[in-house]
């Protein structure tokens, strides 16, 4: 990951519905198109763009959590995260969290990188970026890496949590928290042409994220709660490479199920306590200024 590959093309899986319908029309066959048949193909690759633009999406991340869910209460020693997870869209990637969290894998280690606007990185033994692994093994028994899980219900909003890696299906134990709090003017224009679905651009104006990371980043959880201690720690002083000057360690992670009274959330990552208070404040000050 990088934090200045915001100008590259975005990665949106365009294979997914553009030339749909023109695999039949291969263009090294040797035969030129005609006009009509490269006006058709036109027509096709705009209508391709239009069903994805208009394409229904499930925002699980928002959607209500139940007793059901897993809840993972991160403790570090700059406050709580509390994260949620989608193990229908990303089951491998979840297991392999969840996993190592009941086992104390990730206690103690520290957050390695850490970019402002950007995200927080974690999840390696080495404490430098190189390490890591899966819970996921070879025939000999030897840990592998393990493959993508992408999903159009899944994206890298601001509160995401999703897999970092050196590569397509090269997974293994580092994470990411995305941080960033906007998405440029430049990049959503982007989007736009690609084309993202527009309930998608939407969210991403609405919250901020990450989407030049879609596609290439398993998104795999979501934070519910303590989005202020991740922005506490992006903003902590790091070198050039995003390693805190600092430490910033992991303690321990919880696992438990969903409680509504422990877990009282917004789905912005902020809770509903904490919120009220803002809103009194903001009411007391409203009231003061008239």
């Amino acid at each position: 990951m990088n934090k200045f590959t915001k100008g590259v093309s975005l990665a949106l899986a365009l294979s997914m519905v553009l030339l749909s319908g023109c695999s039949d029309k291969d263009p090294s066959s040797g035969s030129s198109m005609t006009e009509e048949e490269s006006s058709s193909m036109a027509a096709e690759i705009e209508a391709a763009k239009e069903a994805q633009r208009d394409m229904e999406v499930n925002f699980v991340q928002f959607s209500d959590l139940t007793t059901e869910d897993d809840i993972a209460v991160m403790e570090t020693s700059m406050g709580t995260i509390k994260l949620r997870f989608f193990p229908e869209q990303a089951p491998k990637a979840v297991e392999n969290f969840l996993t190592h969290a009941k086992e104390g894998y990730y206690n103690g280690l520290k957050f390695h990188r850490v970019f402002d606007d950007f995200m927080i990185q974690g999840g390696d033994p080495k404490g430098n970026g190189t390490g890591g692994e899966s819970i996921f093994k070879d025939e000999s028994g030897n840990p592998v890496p393990f493959e993508d899980e992408f999903s159009t219900d899944l994206w890298n909003f601001r509160g995401a949590l999703s897999m970092a890696n050196s590569g397509a299906d090269t997974n293994g134990s580092q994470f990411f928290i995305v941080q960033a709090p906007t998405v440029s003017e430049d990049l959503l224009k982007q989007m736009e042409d690609v084309p993202f679905p527009t309930s998608v651009i939407a969210k991403y104006k609405e919250l901020g994220g990450t989407p030049w990371l879609d596609w290439k980043h398993t998104v795999f959880g979501f934070v519910v709660d303590g989005m202020d201690v991740v922005d506490a720690i992006a903003a902590v002083k790091a070198d050039e490479n995003g390693m805190p000057q600092e430490d910033v360690i992991i303690t321990s992670i919880t696992v438990r199920k969903y409680n509504a009274e422990e877990d009282s959330v917004l789905k912005d990552g902020t809770s509903e306590e904490s919120s009220s208070e803002e809103s009194s404040s903001e009411e007391s000050s409203s009231s003061a200024a008239a």
